[in-house]
């Protein structure tokens, strides 16, 4: 095992937490400043409806590429136990297992999208003028999924490994190729939304070449013909963890759909581009607070597997703390800066008018949300499925869901909106509750 590892166990957690979730919290600011600029140019040089596509597209792809996401938190939670006990032969047994399952799954999801586009367009939400645009950015990017999916899937295992500056160079490298490309295909070629897709689709082959790079020079996994025989107890051990991953993806999948089917009954394409600028705000905002949650994960599976609860304990304290300070100041950004973020997406006044208040309402609980966020990714990290499922689907699942489906009727869009917070406070309850119960009775000093 590498000395990189092995720091888990003995560095002091706030440096741990620093350096595991920086890079982290990096990653995801290109990533997310990908996607941000990616909605700006669409919606600038081809307009607002073309970012309602986007919101409907992407909710698809990226179930698709999620099973990849899934594996790898799931097979990463396996492999950081395994590392945290010295078995690093079911460390390189699970990494195998999680590259042979992403692919397979992918591969299936992807030929059912090729059969049925239309179809599955639709039921997310391609309503009247949002289907032509929509078809023109689902192929390319669809074809590309596997490769994203491995992507997701790798960039866990890094950070599983103390890698997380590779983690984060490979979300650098997808979103500044996309970026670049972005530009070349839509605003130099004249591609429009297809040139988009294309620029997506692209950005995800280069992300998976520099992964692939990584896992071949650089990981202290070294994977053998032998490896990649399944063993159906770690894959039962894997998928048993992914689902919580994959549960909580095939949520938002739905919630996508009722969102996207109630807004533009409420409000008509206009509403649906409103929440296309929501959704991208919210994964850029809270970034730093993923970040922080991602970079806990490794530390909590490393010491758990290891048996020092102290450290664990430790670990989920400091990063609630960092994360709630962080949320808090993003809160207060959203709160001042609400009117000109919206006039950066599009130039359509109805748009610009009717995003301020609607990103205010869904960012309201922010403050709150850490408990939420650690409290789901401990349970995930310690291999505890059930619970880590239960949290994980509380906030989308158990309240959000049914809210946007109770709610409109009596407030109208409206409604739509201050179901987010009412959800966030909900949950945050409920994993406050969980969490509590965990360090006062399970975590007990070994």
């Amino acid at each position: 095992m590498s000395v990189s590892s092995t720091d888990l166990a003995h560095k002091s957690i706030k440096s741990l937490l620093i350096k595991q979730a920086v890079p982290a919290s990096i990653g995801i600011l290109f990533l997310t400043v990908n996607l941000l600029i990616d909605t700006i140019f669409v919606g600038r040089w081809i307009g607002s409806i073309a970012i309602a596509a986007l919101s409907v597209v992407m909710p698809i792809t990226f179930f698709i590429s999620s099973m990849g996401m899934a594996i790898g938190i799931g097979g990463s939670s396996v492999l950081s136990r395994a590392l945290g006990k010295g078995n690093h032969e079911k460390a390189v047994a699970t990494f195998a297992h999680q590259i042979m399952m992403t692919f397979g799954i992918c591969i299936l999801f992807v030929i059912a999208g090729l059969f049925f586009s239309e179809e599955i367009l639709f039921l997310f939400g391609a309503n009247g003028a949002i289907m032509p645009p929509a078809k023109e950015f689902f192929m390319p990017i669809l074809l590309a999924v596997p490769l994203q999916a491995f992507c997701m899937m790798g960039n866990t295992v890094i950070r599983a490994e103390d890698k997380a500056r590779h983690a984060m160079v490979a979300m650098i490298v997808a979103a500044l190729s996309n970026v670049i490309l972005d530009v070349l295909f839509i605003k130099v070629l004249d591609m429009g939304v297809f040139g988009a897709a294309l620029a997506t689709a692209f950005s995800f082959m280069l992300c998976f070449a520099y992964i692939l790079w990584f896992f071949i020079k650089k990981s202290e996994l070294r994977l053998k013909l032998s490896s990649f025989v399944f063993h159906p107890e770690l894959v039962k051990e894997i998928v048993s963890l992914s689902f919580v991953t994959f549960a909580r993806q095939g949520v938002i999948s739905i919630l996508a759909i009722i969102l996207n089917h109630t807004l533009y009954a409420e409000g008509g394409e206009q509403a649906v581009a409103i929440y296309g600028i929501i959704s991208r705000m919210l994964m850029f905002m809270l970034f730093p607070v993923l970040g922080v949650t991602q970079g806990f994960m490794p530390i909590a599976g490393y010491n758990y597997g290891a048996g020092n609860y102290i450290r664990v304990k430790e670990a989920i304290t400091t990063a609630i703390k960092y994360a709630t300070y962080i949320s808090i100041i993003i809160f207060v950004v959203v709160l001042v800066f609400a009117r000109p973020i919206a006039a950066l997406f599009t130039t359509d006044a109805g748009v610009i008018e009717g995003t301020p208040v609607a990103l205010r309402w869904v960012f309201a609980a922010s403050p709150i949300i850490a408990i939420q966020l650690i409290g789901g990714a401990y349970f995930q990290a310690a291999g505890k499925a059930t619970k880590a499922l239960l949290l994980t689907l509380s906030k989308q699942g158990f309240f959000l869901i049914p809210l946007v489906l109770i709610l409109p009727p009596f407030f109208g869009i409206f409604g739509v909106w201050i179901a987010f917070p009412i959800s966030d406070i909900l949950s945050t309850l409920l994993t406050g509750l969980f969490l509590k119960k965990e360090m006062t009775e399970e975590l007990k000093e070994a």
